[in-house]
């Protein structure tokens, strides 16, 4: 017995010592004792949030689950149905916060959303996809050019009694059949295809959303603090032209209800600008002739992930006033001649070929702001995975009900999802359990 619990001893330390000393690379564990259960370790010591892995991560018990992109049953997810996503996750918690450790295989870092590039064949500026997309024989036709994310969805105030037992299903809609207006007899009934749309099943009930979005606060050290309500409930949300989207940004709330069709159907708040804005603009060529789509803001010579908001006011990024035939753009200083080497061009004609470097980030990127900016994080691409960590209060300041409330420590359901150089579709694990230890 005395061999026995030294070679354990042992064994742990090796263990230990080769976590603490491997954090540059994603090492996923097998020693789990949950697969759905996470202990949120109590502490007086909590972790710096800055993408290296503190020693008190070691003493946090870690679930593993492998996320898996589902079939939506409305061709959604096409391309990504059953790839999956090995996820280890850790929680800490302290007197004010709650803290995150997740960490995830990834082959490659992909942070630019549908970034511009040049078309040689039509001289045209264009955006790559967000998503993989498919020609008519069902062939790739172009891999998607989309970002890599993660989001946690949590049951605020318990009022969504679904998602006790189905996590972030409760408010999953792709299946809900809506009322085709655009026929006569307006009561064709038809699948929701191509939608992914989110929406609770009563009026108060809610869900907090958080989503390390690298186009909305990631570069600013912020995920972005959203939630999901009724949406005006099944009376519009099943309607053609009604609001079938229940997820918003933290802060906003519903202004009015329409009287006319469709009936019930709210309309909110108008949120700040802020998080981003899409990078792009139409100017006519040469001046005079066809309006085309453009970059609005670009960085010459650049190879960064994002452009941000304080890049345009200093000067650093460069606003776009013209666009020649031939694709060149002009700017106060200078032109970028597309044309010359292929920084800004596709690289090669497959459907799976990259990018040049200098491609432009399709997005213009800003801080967030209020109640969207609760949750502190830091990503950390490693070269074989990610390292995320992140902390938002036990308790916020929020009083629109829009946040999970962990004050009490009791038990809370939630769902995990990763996306992988995508726009919507992602992997997910439903029916997790936090728990704290008291």
């Amino acid at each position: 017995m005395k061999i026995l619990k030294i070679v354990t001893l042992f064994s742990f330390i090796v263990l230990f010592f080769i976590y603490c000393t491997k954090t540059d690379q994603i090492v996923v564990s097998t020693t789990a004792k949950n697969l759905s259960e996470l202990l949120s370790l109590k502490t007086s010591t909590p972790p710096v949030i800055d993408g290296s892995i503190d020693a008190i991560w070691a003493a946090a018990d870690a679930i593993e689950f492998t996320t898996g992109v589902p079939d939506a049953g409305n061709g959604l997810f096409v391309g990504y149905i059953g790839d999956k996503y090995t996820v280890k996750l850790k929680s800490i918690y302290d007197a004010s916060y709650i803290y995150f450790l997740a960490e995830y295989p990834d082959k490659d870092k992909s942070l630019k959303s549908a970034p511009w590039y040049f078309n040689t064949t039509t001289k045209l500026w264009a955006k790559e996809p967000t998503a993989k997309t498919y020609d008519v024989n069902g062939s790739l036709a172009r891999e998607g050019f989309g970002e890599d994310k993660i989001a946690m969805l949590w049951n605020v105030d318990n009022s969504t009694p679904k998602f006790v037992t189905q996590t972030c299903y409760a408010s999953c809609h792709v299946f809900t059949p809506y009322m085709d207006y655009s026929v006569t007899p307006a009561a064709v009934y038809k699948s929701n295809a191509g939608s992914g749309n989110h929406y609770t099943n009563g009026a108060n009930e809610k869900i907090d959303m958080w989503w390390l979005h690298p186009n909305r606060g990631f570069a600013y050290g912020k995920m972005d603090d959203n939630y999901q309500d009724y949406a005006g409930g099944q009376a519009v949300t099943n309607l053609t032209g009604g609001n079938a989207n229940g997820r918003h940004f933290d802060d906003l709330v519903v202004t009015s209800t329409s009287t006319t069709w469709p009936v019930g159907k709210p309309t909110y708040s108008a949120d700040a600008t802020q998080g981003s804005i899409a990078n792009t603009q139409n100017l006519k060529l040469d001046g005079t002739g066809t309006t085309v789509a453009v970059p609005k803001w670009v960085m010459p010579g650049s190879t960064a992930d994002f452009i941000t908001a304080e890049d345009t006011l200093s000067g650093t990024a460069k606003l776009i006033t013209a666009i020649s035939s031939t694709g060149v753009l002009s700017y106060s200083g200078g032109t970028i001649d597309p044309t010359v080497g292929t920084d800004y061009q596709r690289l090669g004609t497959t459907a799976t070929s990259g990018i040049g470097t200098k491609c432009f980030p399709g997005n213009i990127i800003s801080n967030i702001k209020n109640g969207r900016a609760d949750i502190d994080a830091k990503a950390i691409y490693t070269g074989t995975g990610w390292i995320i960590e992140y902390k938002r209060k036990l308790k916020t300041g929020d009083v629109l009900k829009q946040d999970v409330d962990f004050s009490s420590l009791q038990d809370q359901p939630f769902g995990f999802a990763v996306w992988d150089k995508s726009n919507y579709q992602h992997a997910i694990q439903p029916n997790l359990m936090l728990k704290f230890q008291k």
